[in-house]
């Protein structure tokens, strides 16, 4: 399969980060994440792959603004990693996104999850790293995006309140 390439209208902006947000943080992420979609301006695309958290809150805070959403799915069983209210959304935001991308992997493993955040760095004009700073769980998390974002030249935005801990 050939990857899909969401349509060229308006500022690409493609999110890393952290699945469990600590509550103190909520409101300074979302704040800082609309400030970065707004600062964008019109016809933006956002470049996701709706994991729980930060992943499918900025994918919500997009489509409200009126911009479109390009998902890049790390594996065809993706769906399976997520349960509850994160499944619900996931499933809803599949619904209205513009275009959907399966990565050539058949279960979700830390290689297709790294897969999918080089594929978004890749895509998009800016990173949006709902990020603590600190090394990464787990291979592919958060942290190895973003430095794969700075080995490509990727401009990276960090969105995390200064002080809280995860």
């Amino acid at each position: 399969m050939s990857p899909l390439v969401p349509p060229r209208h308006g500022t690409r902006l493609g999110v890393t980060g952290h699945q469990v947000l600590p509550a103190v943080a909520l409101g300074s992420v979302l704040d800082g994440l609309r400030r970065a979609i707004a600062q964008a301006g019109p016809g933006v695309i956002a470049m996701s792959s709706l994991a729980a958290g930060a992943d499918q809150l900025f994918a919500g805070e997009v489509i409200t603004a009126g911009g479109t959403l390009h998902v890049v799915l790390p594996c065809q069983r993706y769906e399976a990693t997520l349960h509850g209210a994160d499944r619900d959304r996931y499933r809803e935001l599949l619904e209205v996104a513009e275009t959907i991308e399966i990565l050539p992997y058949d279960e979700p493993t830390e290689a297709a999850f790294y897969a999918a955040g080089r594929r978004i760095v890749d895509l998009c004009d800016q990173l949006l790293a709902v990020w603590d700073g600190q090394p990464a769980r787990g291979f592919g998390g958060t942290a190895d995006v973003v430095a794969y974002a700075h080995q490509r030249g990727c401009d990276v935005r960090v969105i995390w309140p200064a002080g809280v801990r995860r």
